[in-house]
């Protein structure tokens, strides 16, 4: 048995620096370089940031620190650093591409604060990708998870409940799930996800 190690500075939790317009600022820079962010999801890390410091510096005033927020995202949002429809039509067709489906993206833009205005013409845009955005997430989610005619023609049969339910989980309706799982040849699939021009 080895001897316990007396605790070092080192595991003392350390004491956030003391926020100022110009830590703020650099803090945003920072996460922006990182992370791509929405408007309401920028003030939400800032916000945090002042309420953790205010706990270790007293004097920092949180309703003060809430004013250089909102003018730190009016700066960015004119300056271009920061543009919601531009960020949830990225992260939708991130999304779709990996085979969300359009309720869940719309779920995840929710949270990161984006209005719903924003969201549905995110949604809209994705018609340039694809003129059926909904059925190609689910192919690209079936090639993905191997589901329906993706899968083992061995073991398919036994599957086609597992598949339909791994579908619906993903947040696809019963409809789009049946489609897909139920598709025979999956060439037929490859052609609906890239339609001749």
């Amino acid at each position: 048995m080895s001897a316990r190690k007396a605790p070092s500075d080192n595991s003392k939790p350390r004491i956030p620096r003391k926020i100022t317009p110009e830590r703020l600022a650099n803090i945003a820079l920072h996460y922006l370089e990182r992370y791509a962010s929405s408007s309401e999801n920028l003030r939400r890390v800032l916000e945090r940031r002042v309420f953790k410091a205010s706990y270790f510096h007293e004097d920092l005033d949180t309703e003060v620190a809430k004013g250089w927020v909102d003018n730190l995202i009016g700066r960015y949002q004119n300056a271009g650093l920061l543009n919601d429809l531009t960020y949830a039509e990225t992260r939708a067709r991130s999304l779709m591409t990996r085979g969300t489906a359009a309720r869940v993206i719309r779920m995840k833009l929710r949270e990161k604060g984006v209005d719903a205005d924003t969201i549905e013409r995110a949604l809209k845009a994705l018609v340039d990708d694809h003129p059926e955005p909904e059925l190609a997430a689910a192919i690209k989610l079936a090639r993905r998870r191997r589901l329906g005619p993706y899968a083992d023609p061995a073991k398919r049969e036994g599957k086609k409940d597992r598949d339909l339910a791994a579908m619906a989980r993903a947040g696809f309706s019963y409809d789009m799930a049946r489609r897909i799982v139920e598709c025979d040849d999956k060439d037929e699939l490859e052609d609906l996800l890239d339609p001749p021009l």
